[in-house]
């Protein structure tokens, strides 16, 4: 089972590329949902999601449709009395539970943290406190790239998050690991001139692959799908929707494995 859908979909830069000109905002979710069969919600990360948001996403999605929604920042980088946090997260994420359309849960950790013995062991916490949801994991550090570590994801049952960005020493290089029932790539785009320098976030995003960078990815994606249960491809290089287009372009190259809406 492989879906390709994009890192968020609510994006002003979209208009007149993806959504029409004249789409209303609160359209975009059901117009983004008959092309894709998934979508990462981001906006849970910066804010605590609450049930009723989630249940009108829902309502705007066909019935296959599934979320990946990206843990809350007080989960990830607070990591010291912050079990409440798991709690009203869980609480908010029963309605997509309820019907079927949870894919899994992101927890993006930050380049601080770094493969110590009090981070694997929240790693470990993490996953408690989280019970049976599934949860993907992505690490921003190269130091967890580590035989070690794979085997810790595989015994907690956490997917490893594989992914596509700039090939700087310390960033994680695009290694195929299947850890987990849920297998993960995330393309963040390889543009090396505005990863670190940037005056806005969208800008180190801003990065369309040519058709050769990806079929390049193709076997590994089949590797890995042949591995789990459920493999989700998410196109990040947001920005003026080049994920749209990439999106586009890999579905193309993998058509006959991959779930259409």
């Amino acid at each position: 089972m492989l879906l390709i859908g994009t890192a968020g979909y609510s994006y002003e830069d979209w208009r007149g590329i993806f959504y029409p000109e004249d789409l209303d905002k609160k359209e975009r979710l059901s117009f983004y949902a008959r092309e894709f069969a998934f979508t990462e919600v981001n906006s849970s990360f910066y804010a605590m999601p609450n049930r009723f948001m989630l249940y009108h996403m829902r309502e705007k999605t066909p019935e296959h449709f599934q979320f990946v929604i990206k843990a809350y920042r007080g989960m990830t980088h607070k990591r010291e009395d912050n079990e409440q946090h798991f709690s009203d997260f869980k609480e908010a994420l029963k309605p997509l539970i309820e019907a079927g359309k949870l894919g899994c849960v992101l927890a993006q950790f930050p380049t601080s943290f770094r493969n110590r013995d009090e981070n694997r062991d929240y790693l470990k916490e993490f996953k408690e406190l989280m019970g049976d949801i599934p949860v993907v994991v992505e690490f921003r550090h190269e130091e967890w790239i580590d035989e070690r570590i794979f085997d810790l994801l595989e015994e907690e049952q956490l997917g490893y998050v594989c992914v596509d960005e700039p090939q700087f020493k310390t960033l994680v290089p695009p290694i195929i690991r299947a850890t987990g029932p849920i297998g993960y790539i995330r393309f963040h785009g390889r543009n090396y001139k505005k990863w670190w320098h940037h005056k806005e976030a969208y800008e180190r995003y801003d990065y369309l692959y040519s058709e050769n960078e990806l079929t390049d990815w193709v076997p590994n994606i089949r590797k890995l799908a042949e591995k789990t249960e459920k493999t989700f491809i998410s196109m990040n290089n947001h920005y003026r929707a080049q994920a749209v287009i990439n999106g586009r372009m890999l579905r193309e190259m993998l058509k006959e494995e991959v779930v259409s809406t």
